[in-house]
Formats: structure tokens, sequence, C-alpha cells
């Protein structure tokens, strides 16, 4: 099988709409109906689910408290629009961070969620994150693991990320699988 891989020059929010382009084309081609996509400010969950219309768009957001107590970085305009264009909006602890967050803050130290995000950073922030919110999503029950679907993430904001996943939930972690990837930043 040959398969087009597009890499972009430079990562960032300027490859956000032909991320979704390129997404929502590979979609259609494997009959995929389930897209996940992270969000901050949710400005790329609300384009996605304008792209994908008629298609099942989970949108994962940062964590409350993220960036600081009782801060959620999720805009009301945007929710507004993501749920009424249909999206689902998923906030919860990261699947990296949570306790381990809390002691690598607090003590200094690493636990095995800093090795293997920071092993997945090997292949860039947005490779990390893709993985992260994918499961985050199978294990709230919001996808299934026994179909594939096309996740989508960013270096910092918007989108340069898209691949096709195999999802699991985190007690299976290590049988996720990148079945393809859509594309990514060449850095």
């Amino acid at each position: 099988m040959e398969a087009k891989i597009t890499y972009f020059e430079t990562p960032g929010v300027n490859n956000l709409e032909e991320t979704l382009q390129l997404a929502k084309k590979r979609a259609d081609e494997l009959g995929i109906k389930t897209i996940v996509v992270a969000t901050t400010v949710g400005t790329t969950a609300v384009r996605a689910t304008e792209i994908f219309k008629g298609m099942k768009v989970v949108a994962v957001t940062h964590s409350a408290g993220f960036h600081g107590p009782n801060t959620q970085e999720l805009t009301e305009e945007n929710r507004r629009k993501i749920e009424h264009n249909g999206g689902i909006i998923f906030t919860a602890t990261h699947l990296f961070s949570g306790v381990g967050g809390a002691m690598r803050k607090k003590f200094s130290t690493y636990l095995l969620g800093d090795i293997v995000a920071n092993t997945l950073r090997l292949l860039g922030q947005g490779m990390k994150v893709v993985v992260e919110i994918t499961v985050m999503a199978a294990d709230a029950g919001l996808i299934r693991v026994d179909e594939d679907v096309i996740t989508i993430a960013g270096t910092g904001r918007g989108a340069d990320y898209a691949v096709v996943v195999k999802p699991v939930n985190s007690a299976d972690f290590f049988d996720l699988r990148i079945k393809e990837i859509i594309c990514k930043p060449r850095y």
C-alpha cells in the first residue's frame, strides 16, 4: 500500500486549514466517521465541526486549572459554537499528567507518564497530544476502541498533525496503533 504524508515546513496555526482538509479527505477515503481533535480556546474545534459536518467530532480541551486555579481556556462563545455544530466537548485530567504532574511540580521528579510523553515528543509535540487525547476520549466512552478514528492535534495553537489511530483504553495503552500519519511538521 502506498499513501501520501504531507510535511509542513513550519509548525503551528498556519497549517490548521490544510490539516483539517487533508484529514477530511482521508476520513472520506477510509470511511472513518469519528474525529478526535485537541482544542485549547476552541477555534480548532469550531472549524473541525464545520468541516466534518455529519461526523462525530470529539473536542478534547485542556483540563480546568491547566493554566491556573479556576481557569478554563475554552471560551464560552466557542463552546456554544461547537455544541451548536454537533460537536462533543470533553474536559478531563490529561492522561500523562494528573497525579504524576503534581509529583513533578512538588518533588521535581519524573514518573512513567512523563517518560511516555517525552518519548512520544520525539515525533513532535502534536504526536504526544494525538495519543493522549485518543486514549482520554476512549476512556470516557466517547469513541469506540473497535473502530479507527482520525485524531488531530497541533504544535501550540491550531492543528498541524492528523493521524489514523486504532484507539484503546488506558488499561491497554501499549496496544494503541498509529496506523497512518496524514500530516505533520517536518521540523
